[in-house]
């Protein structure tokens, strides 16, 4: 029984903090009758609040996108300038020519105009842009579904916790009918002149024990089922039927979600080197420009005017060949750590995944000789409860043997139970939850 206490209070505990994180705020949609462990997968991962960041992650992406689309777009500015200046442009004669009047021109000079600029190439930045937010979302909703991914762990140790206490409150009401039975038998002892009545009280005070052992039972599966309840956002209680899982088909390859995200990663750094190649590259656009100031174009006349110029323009920055080569190898550190951290991930998905194998090993080898010690308590408990009806054995003698056996089977139980709950957490681990 102590062993079966400690798991369960070490389930409980496992849960405690996501059921604070909880309680706020959640509303249960309609009741459900029937629930098996697929189904709660999909409910807790629909209905954990960390799913929202879903639609936002989206919904970044496409702002990017679109923003960095709109760099096709022309580009419009507006600009004005007002100076005085020492010196002005003068002529170096002063000889007169008919016809024709040197022009002098002010210190002070205004000049506003307003120009429109069309990418007409610029070398691949744009399009590097939206790829890379594209990239960005993958990353981030991939690293969205392993934090998520870890909810299996919780929804695992709450519906096998219920689910071992289902089968603790069946043999409880065993042991309570082989308890009464034994009072039965003591009482017509009793009656017969040939036992005490302390058997009878000895009997009946095991029969209140194991009643305080049904509600503490019950009190553990409420908490386990309530919790459960919050994770899926369902009306769920003790009425409720958790269907027992079938043993799964259990594979070694690992598929993570964590694998994927080093994927991802990975295309990410392939287009930020993409990105130095395009910052090395020309860029062209067309301009027109119109203004009003004083001079204009005409560099002879002191007078305001409009004006306009258009054209072609080309920018070719270099720059970033200062530094090329040490941001290229930045990007390859970076890959190389990616890679170690993936190589990191395996290896210590691959140790869980041989300590978990052990563990299947070891309740496979248990329940083979439970059945055994089972049916050998058993026998020892028909005998001692003829021997009780017999008067030749004490009601304590006779407890200890139900006792004996009620622990036999617990512990079948248990170990039923942590071989199934260790088949799914070996799923969880290699990435094979099948929803």
């Amino acid at each position: 029984m102590s062993i079966l206490t400690v798991w369960l209070k070490h389930s409980l505990k496992f849960s405690a903090v996501a059921l604070l994180l909880l309680l706020c705020g959640n509303s249960f949609a309609q009741p459900i009758t029937k629930l098996n462990i697929e189904q709660a997968y999909l409910l807790a991962q629909k209905n954990y609040p960390l799913t929202k960041q879903r639609g936002l992650i989206t919904k970044t992406k496409e702002y990017t996108v679109a923003n960095a689309a709109k760099g096709y777009l022309p580009v419009f500015s507006l600009n004005g300038q007002a100076t005085y200046q020492s010196a002005v442009t003068s002529f170096p004669f002063t000889l007169p020519i008919p016809g024709f009047s040197l022009p002098t021109y002010s210190k002070d000079q205004y000049k506003i105009f307003a120009e429109v600029d069309q990418v007409v190439y610029d070398g691949g930045l744009i399009k590097n842009q939206q790829q890379v937010a594209s990239a960005n979302e993958l990353i981030q909703q991939q690293n969205l579904e392993v934090e998520l991914y870890a909810l299996y762990d919780r929804i695992n140790q709450l519906f096998f916790g219920a689910l071992l206490i289902n089968e603790q409150l069946k043999q409880n009401e065993l042991v309570k009918k082989d308890i009464e039975n034994g009072i039965n038998k003591a009482k017509a002892l009793v009656a017969n002149g040939t036992a005490y009545r302390s058997s009878v009280d000895e009997l009946s005070a095991q029969l209140l024990q194991t009643d305080q052992s049904r509600v503490e039972l019950k009190a553990n599966k409420k908490a386990f089922i309530d919790m459960l309840g919050l994770f899926i956002n369902s009306a769920i209680d003790e009425n409720t039927v958790l269907e027992k899982p079938s043993s799964p088909v259990l594979v070694d390859s690992i598929n993570r979600p964590e694998l994927l995200f080093y994927d991802y990663q990975k295309k990410a750094y392939d287009l930020q080197d993409e990105l130095l190649k395009t910052q090395l590259r020309p860029k062209f656009s067309l301009f027109a420009q119109g203004g009003y100031g004083r001079p204009g174009l005409n560099m002879l006349s002191n007078d305001f005017a409009l004006y306009y110029i258009g054209g072609l323009k080309l920018n070719w920055n270099l720059g970033s060949l200062y530094t090329l080569k040490n941001q290229k190898q930045l990007i390859d550190i970076n890959r190389k750590s990616l890679d170690v951290q993936k190589e990191t991930f395996l290896f210590n998905t691959t140790v869980t995944q041989k300590q978990q194998s052990a563990d299947l090993i070891k309740y496979l080898e248990l329940l083979k000789k439970d059945d055994t010690i089972i049916a050998l308590r058993e026998s020892v408990k028909k005998a001692a409860a003829a021997q009780l009806e017999n008067g030749v054995l004490s009601a304590h003698d006779y407890i200890n043997q139900v006792n004996a056996e009620d622990q036999a089977r617990q512990s079948l139980i248990l170990h039923q139970t942590q071989l199934l709950q260790a088949q799914y957490n070996y799923q969880n681990t290699v990435g094979n939850i099948k929803k």
